[in-house]
């Protein structure tokens, strides 16, 4: 059953890839053949050289994404992601054992007004700026801050209301969610969370200012139920940048659950060349401190092509937060 299994496996990888090779071209004939459908995608190759002198490459990522808007008020998004579908680590060569196919995003959208819009799927937790955009072609650098991955879950089964307010040169954007049916991507779904439920409140404008609130049940590694208040900053003047993002939270009993943030700076250097720098932390009680830093340069080839290399540092490292020299080149199509 395993050799049937892994053949499987192999299949459906070759499958797929030679699949995405034809996305961008498939895209236009979509759109002739159904009004208002969309394909189009992301793929990601990625090294690590760590501190220990151990290698590893893979290709990281390969997400396909289809939309529709038609002239109904109804909108449809899906996003599948095929994660590391070929790895490579130094002494022991190529594998795809690692290789899993992922359901990050699927919902329907029903448009009210401008102000007043539902969702009802899979979608991902409007927390902060990263989580929403965290696609290796859309981000700075290809490490994630560490409070985005471990102070709360990624993803949420279940409905939204959303939508903004225009106010002379400025937007207020609000996000109410809950969760309907339990996520089981153990990934994206902080330690069995569920009973997610939050809100985001936004000021948009040349000054994006962000607060969200989020409670959730954690069961791992024990059962408790966190209260979460976060803030995020974005700032952009001419090619320069600024964020960060901060969270606390808290248990229904008050005590500390943990904390963590992260700045980033990015600065332009020369044709289309620009800098990264970051500084983050997280503290989780039954976990300890962590902390990195970041510098980088990543050098936009296209508006939609990227090339990275950083180099992190900080303590603990682990494997959604690995150390080193890190290089990736993503493509978004």
């Amino acid at each position: 059953m395993r050799n049937y299994f892994d053949q499987f496996k192999r299949w459906l990888v070759c499958f797929i890839l030679s699949s995405i090779s034809v996305i961008a071209h498939a895209n236009d004939e979509i759109n002739d053949s159904w009004n208002g459908f969309s394909l189009g995608g992301y793929g990601v190759a990625k090294a690590n050289l760590h501190p220990s002198g151990n290698k590893d490459a893979s290709l990281q990522d390969i997400s396909a994404i289809i939309r529709w808007e038609g002239d109904s008020p109804w909108r449809f998004f899906s996003e599948i992601e095929l994660e590391k579908p070929v790895s490579w680590q130094a002494g022991s060569g190529f594998s795809i054992t690692e290789s899993r196919l992922s359901l990050e995003r699927l919902y329907l959208d029903y448009n009210l007004t401008e102000a007043i819009n539902l969702r009802l799927g899979r979608f991902l937790n409007p927390i902060g700026r990263w989580n929403l955009i965290h696609a290796d072609p859309l981000v700075w650098t290809t490490t994630r801050p560490l409070a985005t991955i471990r102070l709360f879950p990624q993803s949420t089964n279940g409905l939204m209301l959303f939508g903004s307010k225009s106010i002379d040169s400025h937007a207020i954007e609000y996000s109410v969610y809950a969760e309907a049916l339990k996520n089981d991507d153990q990934d994206r779904n902080l330690g069995e969370a569920e009973n997610t439920k939050g809100i985001h409140l936004a000021l948009a404008g040349a000054k994006n200012f962000g607060i969200s609130i989020m409670e959730f049940t954690e069961h791992t590694p024990t059962d408790k139920t966190y209260r979460l208040l976060g803030l995020d900053f974005q700032t952009k003047v001419s090619d320069w940048e600024l964020s960060a993002e901060a969270y606390q939270r808290y248990t229904t009993h008050g005590s500390n659950g943990g904390n963590g943030g992260y700045i980033q700076a990015v600065a332009p250097i020369a044709n289309n060349l620009y800098a990264v720098s970051r500084i983050d932390a997280m503290q989780i009680p039954q976990a300890g401190n962590t902390s990195r830093w970041l510098i980088g340069t990543a050098w936009k080839q296209t508006p939609n092509q990227v090339f990275k290399i950083e180099y992190v540092g900080g303590n603990k490292e682990t494997p959604e937060s690995p150390k080193g020299l890190i290089t990736s080149f993503s493509i978004l199509f």
